[in-house]
């Protein structure tokens, strides 16, 4: 019987007053959500992080209690001929919401100044990339410059395949590229962190090879639940668990399934089958969807999420891992303090 069905008779035998307050429970996690592309209506002027359109502003952040939220600096494809100078450009917007909201949230490069942030009150934002490949133009130098100007996560692809490996939609490389490979070496010289998701499956088992030390698939699913070329299939659930890394739970509901609340809660328990509740995060991708699960329609509403692993029956300290404590976990281990 598997852990996750234990816990269900546990909590019927138990009777529905030995389950602890959702929203308790929710406050004294540490909440980590591992993507958002909120960064992109940033840049654009759309809006700011007061508040008004979207999923992801600081108002709501507070709402869902939200204590780390990964900004993800996406470089569309369509834009590789200026890859570096759109990085710059999102990296830009990222100080400037910082600088501009510095009473409520704080750039975080470190897990000490994660933990100054909450001390002071303020949401951490740790910086990262979405497509790494496109944002170096084939200079492996950027590397060290995005590390200068923040930026802690970097997953090496969107869809397509780019400079450095292939995409969950194209083949070209055959997995990573020597380019590629040498990219990997330097981020895990530079403590920058390496997301998996978006890559080939051949890419996914070359990252693998090179790297030591835990690595993230930031917004992933899982390929048993829901088959799609984005999701990730058992073995590479029980690959990224044996290097102590983490998959960050996509709302995206094409990824799901079902655009529903018992759909995560689904994946959520696939995953915890599969790696252990040790090594299941969140990694919602707000801002970068256009449908959202009912009862996670923006990120205010994530202490729902822990509603519902509750009633499922995982004990209060699973759902704290869950949502941030794995997270932190690599965190402290691939950056130190």
């Amino acid at each position: 019987m598997s852990v996750v069905r234990l816990a269900v008779l546990l909590a019927l035998t138990l009777g529905a007053a030995t389950v602890a307050d959702p929203l308790r429970v929710h406050r004294d996690a540490v909440v980590v959500d591992l993507h958002v592309d909120t960064l992109l209506d940033l840049a654009a002027g759309k809006r700011t992080l007061d508040g008004g359109g979207g999923h992801v502003d600081i108002p709501r952040l507070r709402q869902g209690g939200v204590d780390v939220q990964v900004f993800a600096a996406y470089i569309d494809p369509g834009q590789a001929p200026r890859g570096k100078e759109r990085a710059s450009e999102l990296i830009t917007a990222f100080h400037r919401a910082m600088d501009r909201h510095a009473d409520a949230i704080a750039s975080a490069r470190t897990v000490e100044e994660i933990a100054a942030a909450g001390r002071a009150g303020k949401i951490a934002a740790v910086l990262s990339v979405e497509n790494l490949g496109d944002a170096l133009q084939g200079e492996i130098e950027q590397v060290d410059r995005l590390y200068r100007e923040g930026v802690r996560l970097a997953s090496l692809t969107w869809n397509p395949a780019n400079l450095l490996a292939d995409g969950a939609r194209e083949t070209r490389h055959g997995g990573l590229s020597p380019l590629g490979r040498r990219v990997v070496a330097r981020m895990q010289e530079r403590g920058m962190i390496v997301d998996v998701s978006h890559l080939s499956a051949a890419a996914f088992w070359d990252v693998l090879a090179a790297t030591r030390g835990p690595i993230v698939a930031t917004h992933s699913d899982a390929a048993a639940v829901q088959p799609h070329r984005r999701n990730l299939t058992d073995d590479q659930l029980r690959a990224l668990a044996a290097r102590g890394g983490v998959v960050g739970i996509n709302f995206y509901p094409d990824f799901l399934g079902a655009p529903t609340l018992e759909r995560v809660v689904a994946h959520v328990d696939h995953m915890v089958a599969v790696m252990g509740a040790d090594y299941v995060a969140l990694g919602t991708d707000f801002d970068g969807i256009e449908k959202v699960p009912q009862g996670l329609e923006d990120v205010s509403k994530l202490p729902n999420l822990t509603r519902a692993l509750l009633a499922r029956g995982y004990p209060p300290e699973q759902v704290r891992k869950i949502l941030g404590e794995n997270a932190l976990r690599v965190f402290r281990h691939v950056w130190g303090r």
